[in-house]
């Protein structure tokens, strides 16, 4: 049986209310204009740390602008997300097979804790990795290596699961299969650049999608 790796936002929940207020609310209190909330789907997925010089069209305000994130989004942005439906089946069918379930996330580990904890999904993981406060942990593979080191999980028996190409990346980084979800925020033509080993289109499908690719992928 596998070791699954999940992706947050994006793959469990839909964080769009939440990020998208909170990275308006970091703009304005920087004196910046904020995009409307439809052209900022772009940032939930990859770390702030990359997402904030787009916006704000310089780096020197990247560190202001996440304290002011987190300013808004720590007391309320976090519960403005909703769980997808289909998630929680899924994951319970997944352990049911004998998989053992792991959240690797770029959000921070408190927010994210307190977040799968909110929507009754803590228990279903093993461990959830969150990335650090600091840009120790931005990049992904990181802490996948981190947790599959600490955890002493087979490389080959692992799948990180993601709706972005950094989440699909960071797996061929770190040595790990990959499947790509297409009902969060990547786009079909990023999903496929990243080149992971499979696709799957909804949540309920989940259990068939990871079957399949792992009768496919990893060593009877």
């Amino acid at each position: 049986m596998a070791h699954l790796l999940f992706d947050l936002d994006g793959t469990l929940t839909d964080p769009f209310e939440g990020i998208t207020r909170s990275v308006q609310y970091a703009m304005q209190q920087l004196g910046f204009s904020a995009p409307p909330q439809t052209g900022l789907g772009w940032v939930i997925g990859p770390p702030l740390r990359k997402s904030f010089p787009q916006l704000l069209g310089r780096d020197d305000l990247t560190e202001a602008a996440i304290a002011a994130y987190r300013e808004r989004y720590n007391q309320t942005g976090l519960f403005e997300n909703q769980v997808y439906a289909g998630i929680p089946q899924a994951l319970d069918q997944l352990t049911t097979l004998g998989h053992t379930l792991y959240v690797v996330t770029a959000k921070p580990q408190q927010p994210a804790e307190r977040i799968l904890q909110h929507f009754g999904l803590a228990a279903r993981f093993r461990a959830i990795s969150g990335a650090a406060l600091d840009a120790s942990l931005d990049d992904k593979a990181v802490q996948i290596e981190r947790l599959t080191t600490r955890l002493q999980l087979p490389l080959q028996d692992c799948l990180m699961i993601g709706d972005r190409d950094n989440d699909l990346l960071a797996a061929r980084r770190a040595g790990v299969h990959a499947l790509a979800v297409c009902w969060g925020y990547g786009s079909d033509a990023e999903l496929h650049a990243a080149q992971p080993d499979g696709f799957c289109r909804q949540p309920d499908q989940l259990p068939d999608c990871i079957t399949t690719l792992l009768a496919a992928r990893l060593p009877a």
